[in-house]
């Protein structure tokens, strides 16, 4: 399963701290205990942070719970691995839960992931009442009113489908629906971010002109933390949104003039089917197809919140539920201070690589191509960490950028990620951070970084840049790309590319170097580890 791409930014996006009721005590006097699943993703890694704040114990369920090593609530929670798909692992995550979150689904996972979110709903429903949880908590999608189900995108009609399955599991259940949501790193706000800043001229699809009633991150955070006290009785869906209801080009001229851009002209066209219109949105943003395709489809229907019951359970703030506008400043002002927390790109990428990196020189898995330099650098090796750790996004990969772009442009092309998925932060990185088309796998501070490709390859691919220091006590850079083929195709790509390896890795090694000498001259030198990156 995927870990929600959209949604909550907690407190961050906005001055001061969400809504913060106390967490209500147990008979024994202890705190309720979530378990919060997607714990790696978008929205779960922000509502963690919340939930302890209001005092609650939090147990994060992860596929791959190494990924929240390095998050800065990691030594507060319980860790479990585990995933909504495989019922037997939710049997132990699930004991001694009084709230249940589930914020997973199988967003571009495959033809067959209407089924795949159907028998995770059903797992977790079934495990939860097993375990006497006492609430369940879901972020949905909003649907549009007078819409027949049969009409509504794939993916809006699943989370539809997953919202029913859990309300009628027999534990009682708060099924949050909201619309376009506005934080800094959302999958939506991005979208809508660079749609805007990159096209003074749209043509665009006929989209743009429906109505929709967006939501500010740290609302939505407020609503799911305070669904957590609701009373027992109460097993409904409930529409959450924003006070403004605009259409999507308002949207876009609204963002403009908050981020003081001229007027966009912006001209409908009624052609681009679903598929056209997600790629052109793949084209022009870093979101890839995969994301933006149910992102777009779900904007073909006006969606605006029909209640605001929500309101008698957890009550709006002072001044009611953040404007637009104000939205978008705080999501805009974490951008430009580099404090986003978590973005869509945190989720899995469906079809990534899970398997383990092959051990040396005695793995039994078949062939596995390598390309291993090294260079000793005049730098200590805090220079050179600092140039290690900030290595693409804006940085770049240095070495033919051209190639790079090329390799990029071919990826999205074939329906991959793309160079465009940027970092999350300039300076610094976490284990399962993406890094253009790459995630980080596992950083060993002043020492290690290791990344595993998620472009589309036939095979399994990784890069390694190293610090040490060796027995004449010299700086040495380390550079080791590994891949696993897989069949033919594996095999012919390897040797297709093999002749620009000097050209792009050996460049590589050699610019990382030339950096990190600069990068020494301009702060000084340093000794140490570099641990402080």
């Amino acid at each position: 399963m995927t870990d929600h791409h959209d949604g909550s930014d907690g407190s961050h996006d906005a001055s001061g701290p969400p809504g913060r009721p106390d967490a209500p005590e147990r008979p024994d006097g202890s705190a309720p205990r979530c378990l919060v699943t997607g714990a790696t993703g978008y929205i779960g890694g922000r509502l963690v942070p919340a939930l302890l704040g209001s005092g609650y114990r939090v147990r994060a369920l992860a596929r791959t719970p190494q990924k929240l090593r390095d998050y800065p609530w990691a030594d507060r929670v319980e860790v479990v691995r585990g995933d909504v798909t495989d019922a037997d692992s939710l049997t132990g995550a699930m004991r001694d839960v009084d709230v249940a979150y589930y914020l997973v689904h199988a967003l571009g996972s495959g033809s067959d992931f209407e089924e795949t979110d159907r028998r995770a709903a059903r797992n977790f429903g079934e495990r939860a009442r097993a375990a006497g949880v006492r609430r369940i908590v879901y972020l949905g999608g909003l649907t549009p009113s007078g819409v027949p189900e049969e009409d509504l995108s794939p993916h809006l009609r699943s989370r539809t489908e997953v919202g029913r399955i859990l309300l009628d599991s027999g534990v009682p259940t708060a099924v949050l629906r909201a619309a376009v949501v506005i934080g800094s790193g959302s999958a939506s706000f991005e979208m809508l971010r660079y749609l805007t800043e990159r096209l003074p001229l749209m043509v665009t699809p006929s989209w743009v002109r429906t109505r929709i009633q967006p939501v500010a991150v740290r609302d939505v955070i407020r609503c799911l933390v305070g669904c957590a006290a609701l009373p027992a009785e109460v097993n409904r869906t409930f529409d959450i949104g924003g006070p403004d209801v605009m259409t999507y080009r308002d949207m876009m001229q609204r963002y403009a003039r908050v981020a003081g851009l001229r007027r966009r002209l912006i001209l409908p066209v009624p052609v681009l089917t679903p598929t056209l219109s997600s790629r052109w949105v793949g084209l022009v943003t870093p979101v890839p197809g995969s994301i933006a395709r149910p992102l777009t489809e779900s904007l073909r229907h006006e969606v605006v919140c029909r209640e605001h019951d929500i309101e008698e359970y957890v009550p709006d703030p002072p001044g009611g539920p953040i404007g637009f506008d104000r939205a978008l400043r705080l999501a805009l002002k974490r951008i430009q201070e580099a404090r986003v927390d978590t973005r869509w790109s945190n989720a899995s990428v469906p079809g990534a690589p899970s398997d383990p990196l092959p051990t040396d020189p005695d793995w039994a898995g078949g062939s596995l191509y390598r390309d291993e330099r090294e260079l000793a650098v005049p730098v200590g090796p805090r220079a050179l960490w600092r140039v290690i750790e900030g290595i693409g996004g804006e940085n770049g990969w240095y070495s033919f950028p051209l190639a790079w772009s090329v390799r990029g442009w071919l990826d999205r092309f074939v329906g991959g990620v793309g160079l465009r998925r940027g970092r999350r932060d300039a300076r610094r990185l976490r284990v399962g951070d993406s890094l253009d088309f790459w995630r980080v796998e596992e950083i060993v501070p002043g020492e290690l970084l290791r990344l595993r490709a998620e472009m589309r390859v036939p095979g399994l691919a990784w890069l390694e840049l190293s610090v040490r220091r060796d027995d004449r006590g010299r700086t040495v850079y380390g550079q080791r790309a590994l891949f696993h083929p897989r069949g033919l195709p594996g095999h012919a790509y390897w040797w297709s590319v093999w002749p620009f390896h000097s050209v792009v890795f050996g460049g590589m090694a050699r610019n990382i170097a030339k950096a990190a000498v600069e990068e020494e001259r301009r702060r000084g030198p340093v000794s140490g580890s570099g641990e402080d990156g």
